[in-house]
């Protein structure tokens, strides 16, 4: 008779045992980095409110809608979120690092939206509860982008905006670390279309610039019960 490690039924716990710990020890490399330099985060790239602002401005929110900022740092987004979606709207900064959220807070941002200390690859969302994503810096660091992306398609209603932004191109932001832009990129448009495809999202928009980097996708509205395709 098998042991319980030689069967499926006693390799999956194992399996979600190590996923867990894997998980929460890369939980704990991210606040290792990010804990010390959110004191001075907001100091260091307050310049870069504007560009901010412009990528927010690329997607269409309405008036009375939920966004949230996933990874938002310092929260340098939730202004001009809120400004999207209106005093009757709903805006969530979500962030792994409890000290962002303190910088956050110190930076005048609690009040245009409320901050969440969350994982952003297991949100406490209900399903398509909201209605855009938007997400600085974030995606080509996690370990599981599509992961990610299955989980931000979840928590969105058909036809929400998710808008992946850097305030630097690709090429130059590896140039500044030293090395070439890897194939392996999950933000190269080769790489990313797919991925965005395999998990209930559309890409609208892609612009590797020098200056910045945007992709806005779409939530694909779900299939009907007759058997209809997804629209887009």
């Amino acid at each position: 008779m098998p042991g319980p490690l030689g069967d499926p039924a006693g390799a999956a716990p194992l399996h979600r045992f190590a996923a867990l710990a894997a998980a929460r020890a890369e939980h704990t490399a991210t606040r290792a980095f990010f804990t010390p330099r959110a004191g001075a985060w907001e100091e260091r790239f307050a310049y870069q409110a504007p560009a901010y602002e412009a990528a927010v401005a690329r997607m269409r929110l309405r008036p009375g809608q939920t966004v949230l900022d996933l990874g938002c740092g310092s929260g340098r987004a939730l202004p001009a979120l809120r400004a999207g979606v209106g005093a009757g709207g709903t805006v969530l900064g979500v962030d792994l690092t409890p000290a962002m959220l303190t910088a956050a807070a110190r930076a005048g941002r609690r009040g245009p939206a409320g901050l969440l200390v969350a994982d952003c690859g297991r949100l406490p969302l209900p399903a398509g509860a909201v209605h855009g994503i938007f997400a600085a810096g974030l995606l080509d660091h996690l370990p599981q982008p599509r992961t990610a992306l299955t989980e931000w398609a979840r928590v969105c209603a058909p036809g929400a905006e998710l808008l992946l932004f850097h305030p630097s191109g690709r090429a130059e932001r590896a140039a500044r670390h030293g090395r070439p832009v890897s194939p392996d990129d999950p933000l190269a448009e080769p790489n990313l279309r797919p991925a965005l495809d395999a998990t209930g999202w559309r890409l609208a928009e892609y612009e590797d610039a020098v200056t910045h980097f945007v992709a806005r996708a779409r939530r694909r509205v779900r299939a009907s019960r007759c058997g209809g395709s997804p629209g887009g």
